[in-house]
């Protein structure tokens, strides 16, 4: 298999996890209970799919820098930190307009600073500086230094405590100040601090396209993404007995557990897809997968859009007069949205236009 050549099986783990991240997040009133995120400690499967971006975009991130051998040249750096800057703008603007069209234009003194593209934006930068200026050698022990010293990070600063007593809190408080933090919860689910363990995270998917790069047969491949997703989500969940799984501050046993997840979902992706060639299901995903990013954000500014003019309103009720049970009347409202994102989508696939931001 020619790693040159782009990945079916990584497009598709790519849109399963942006069809489940529009999924999860555009339930209109009550939802399955596995279709919200975890309170607090433990994982639910709507936990997974944010991790589960972070890991693709290591991989993705490991084959477009090898086109360059790794080499920080002056383009290859202005492309990392533009991409970095405009996706962190995109992600502000976001936050912006879901004021503005309320006719809160002016918005900036309570502007929230953070918020997944945001978080995206800064481990894509750092991941990639990384990688093109330090030996690679040296991405495994960076992944354990980076979690160890999250580990003591949360251990010492109580960063289990669900209020404002966490480290993770105050320290986001002391920079940003509170106008410009998450308020639904007293840590914000994308703050400062868990960029740490999101860079390792990150990281460990880099790792994972190395070692697709570097096995010549596939069988090859797909055994190693299989051997390190069981080491990574068994340790997780061994970790997990004195560092509890816990997306909101993203844990350390959370990252080894996702990233083990992740890596042998992709393996088995391979197997089904590039060994045994099973591909007709797989143009749904694939839609998603060539044009992620922008039809995330083209979901966040439909779904601000919908809810403002009504639109949500009208099609949930619609829904619920027809489907009583308020639960199934969420999920299929939320399908509906995922497959209005999808004809978007299609129309670019169909015309082979790919949006890279």
């Amino acid at each position: 298999m020619n790693t040159s050549k782009r990945l079916l099986s990584l497009d598709i783990l790519r849109g399963i996890t942006v069809a489940g991240m529009i999924l999860v997040n555009n339930g209109y009133g009550e939802s399955f209970e596995m279709l919200e995120h975890s309170k607090w400690n433990g994982m639910t499967p709507c936990d997974l799919v944010f991790p589960f971006f972070l890991f693709i975009m290591g991989v993705s991130t490991c084959f477009s820098l090898s086109k360059c051998g790794f080499r920080p040249s002056p383009p290859v750096i202005w492309r990392v930190v533009r991409r970095t800057l405009l996706l962190f703008a995109i992600g502000l603007a976001i936050n912006w307009f879901d004021h503005a069209i309320e006719g809160d234009f002016l918005c900036f003194d309570h502007l929230r600073v953070w918020a997944v593209l945001q978080r995206i934006a800064l481990c894509y930068g750092i991941v990639s500086v990384f990688v093109l200026t330090v030996n690679h050698r040296w991405i495994l022990p960076t992944i354990v230094l980076l979690l160890v010293v999250y580990s003591i990070i949360l251990l010492c600063g109580n960063g289990y405590a669900e209020d404002s007593t966490n480290i993770l809190a105050r320290v986001d408080l002391r920079v940003f100040g509170y106008d410009h933090l998450y308020h639904k919860s007293p840590v914000d689910p994308e703050g400062l601090l868990g960029t740490i363990s999101s860079v390792a995270h990150v990281l460990i998917g880099f790792y994972c396209g190395l070692l697709i790069k570097r096995r010549d047969a596939i069988g090859d491949k797909v055994l190693s993404l299989f051997f390190v997703g069981a080491v990574l989500a068994l340790g997780g969940y061994l970790l997990s007995y004195g560092l509890p799984l816990n997306k909101r501050i993203w844990s350390p046993s959370y990252v080894m557990v996702t990233c083990g997840m992740a890596s042998s979902l992709l393996a088995l992706l391979m197997t089904v897809i590039d060994i045994r060639g099973h591909r007709r299901w797989t143009t749904f995903f694939q839609v998603f997968g060539i044009n992620p990013l922008f039809l995330y954000v083209a979901s966040e500014v439909f779904a601000i859009l919908f809810g403002a003019w009504g639109v949500s309103n009208a099609v949930f009720e619609g829904i619920h007069s027809v489907i009583a049970h308020p639960q199934t009347a969420s999920l299929c409202y939320a399908l509906s949205f995922v497959a209005f994102n999808f004809l978007l989508g299609y129309i670019l696939y169909r015309r082979h236009i790919y949006i890279k931001l």
